[in-house]
């Protein structure tokens, strides 16, 4: 098995806080991610002390907000940048406004930012998570940030070791490098910002990582809770009928083929749907969820979202959510 060394640096950037990162060098080099997580979790837990983990928080910026080079690394940054487009993305002047005021007020009762694992989450999910936990105690949320930490520090570990699968380039680029400037073009793409179309005759393969994660995931939001929904049986399939596509007057029984299917978690979040793949099949899908059981006396028996990944999009991962109320339903496509 390859060993993967990396330096501390390159740690500092997965998790501000210097202890974790020079224990994680000490611990290294792992055969695998995998490896690298059980150790990132024992050390985050069992040896960082309490300033380790507030030297961590203090190295995020405020969501909402971009990183400050004077505090967190070029990549962390950038990292951070990435994790926080779906809620920029799907943010308003207003409720840009009110999580700025939460977060002052989290920050005046618990002493440290407001720590949440943000990859794929819509600016109204985090709002609605920030006043849940704001009414937390003290020792509580201390607990609760640190798990969030741990989240935010595995998906930096990911795109850490996804960077060792990379060709070699002909510049003296360090591979965190090249990693940051793959996910500052993803993010550029999601804010359309992007200043000029890419270069057709380029490896689209070479410019994209290998996946940590399943390309089709989603969550629920109870939004008139006002937090993730818990217990929801979910249920992915693809099209695969006697038509090139589903026709809306017509009905093929037995087009629509199972691929997999889970239960949201306390984060509203649904298990692996689908194996982790780089190129997901392009064609028509369709994410299902048993509202009904949910919620007995809302009034939809079960919600559909189909969607299609077409051949260009099949290196993209499609995060697609859904935000529940008894009376209403809505989505969008996050990251």
């Amino acid at each position: 098995m390859a060993l993967e060394r990396f330096e501390e640096q390159d740690f500092l950037a997965c998790c501000g806080s210097t202890k974790f990162a020079k224990e994680m060098v000490l611990a290294s080099p792992f055969t695998s991610l995998e490896e690298a997580i059980a150790a990132a979790r024992n050390i985050w837990f069992n040896k960082v002390d309490v300033n380790g983990w507030l030297e961590a928080f203090s190295s995020h910026p405020q969501i909402g907000q971009s990183a400050s080079s004077a505090h967190t690394s070029h990549t962390a940054a950038q990292w951070s940048k990435g994790e926080q487009s779906t809620a920029l993305a799907t943010s308003t002047g207003s409720s840009l406004q009110e999580l700025s005021d939460w977060n002052a007020q989290y920050r005046q009762k618990f002493g440290f930012i407001f720590i949440i694992c943000a990859s794929g989450r819509s600016t109204a999910e985090i709002l609605a998570e920030l006043k849940k936990r704001y009414q937390n105690r003290p020792i509580v949320e201390f607990e609760i940030a640190a798990q969030e930490q741990m989240k935010v520090t595995e998906l930096r570990l990911g795109k850490l070791f996804s960077t060792k699968t990379k060709p070699a380039s002909t510049g003296k680029q360090h591979p965190t490098v090249l990693a940051t400037k793959v996910e500052e073009d993803r993010v550029a793409v999601i804010g359309g910002h992007l200043k000029a179309a890419p270069n057709p005759s380029s490896d689209k393969a070479s410019q994209v990582p290998t996946r940590t994660r399943p390309p089709i995931t989603t969550h629920v939001l109870d939004v008139s809770r006002g937090c993730p929904a818990t217990g929801v049986e979910v249920r992915l399939e693809m099209w695969k009928g006697s038509q090139p596509r589903p026709l809306f007057d017509k009905t093929d029984i037995g087009g629509w083929i199972f691929q997999g299917s889970s239960i949201t978690d306390v984060d509203g979040r649904s298990g692996q749907l689908m194996s982790i793949v780089n190129d997901v099949n392009p064609g028509i899908y369709r994410i299902s969820f048993n509202t009904g059981k949910y919620c007995p006396s809302g009034f939809f028996p079960f919600v559909s979202i189909v969607f299609e990944i077409k051949e260009s999009q099949n290196r993209e991962h499609f995060h697609v959510p859904l935000l529940l109320s008894p009376f209403s339903f809505s989505t969008y496509r996050g990251s």
